[in-house]
């Protein structure tokens, strides 16, 4: 019944006579053979709801290693080998680099993500031109950070404002 309504309206939109029954079936034939190859292609590949996309310059982007890390920074370098003993007072002495941009985006830790935002800000000054801080910069403003919750959080929104404008 429903095959019969689309070769109907087929018929109607593609200028087919009505008494050519087999060129109206063929027409539905192949329009339906479409239709089922578009949803086996939609079922391959996620919606655009359902797609993420990561900016270059973001942690998540750094910690998915679509990108190899610049040479002076090598993911598993821990925090303190990079910032100093000053960040062992608030992170784990073994915490590597990629360990710390992976961090959960709904754990609610200012120095976290003061922590992960730093990193991938680390990570542009040495592989993005134009980035605008420098590495020394950000390292200088990361432990400045960690005397305050309040200082860690506004430091953390400007490595992020920096990370989100980078291309």
């Amino acid at each position: 019944m429903k095959i019969q309504g689309h070769q109907a309206m087929l018929a109607h939109h593609v200028s087919i006579p009505h008494d050519n029954v087999h060129e109206s079936t063929a027409a539905t034939t192949s329009l339906a053979s479409f239709n089922v190859q578009q949803q086996q292609q939609q079922r391959r590949r996620p919606g655009f709801a359902y797609t993420r996309h990561t900016k270059t310059c973001t942690p998540q982007y750094w910690s998915s290693r679509t990108e190899a890390w610049p040479r002076m920074v090598p993911q598993l370098s821990t925090v303190s080998n990079v910032f100093g003993s000053r960040v062992s007072e608030r992170f784990r002495s073994d915490m590597t680099l990629l360990e710390s941009t992976a961090y959960d985006d709904n754990d609610d830790d200012v120095y976290n993500e003061l922590m992960k935002e730093g990193i991938a800000a680390l990570l542009n000054s040495y592989a993005r031109k134009g980035f605008p801080y420098t590495a020394w910069e950000v390292k200088t403003l990361l432990i400045q950070a960690l005397v305050s919750q309040k200082a860690a959080t506004l430091q953390a929104q400007q490595f992020f404002l920096a990370n989100q404008a980078c291309n």
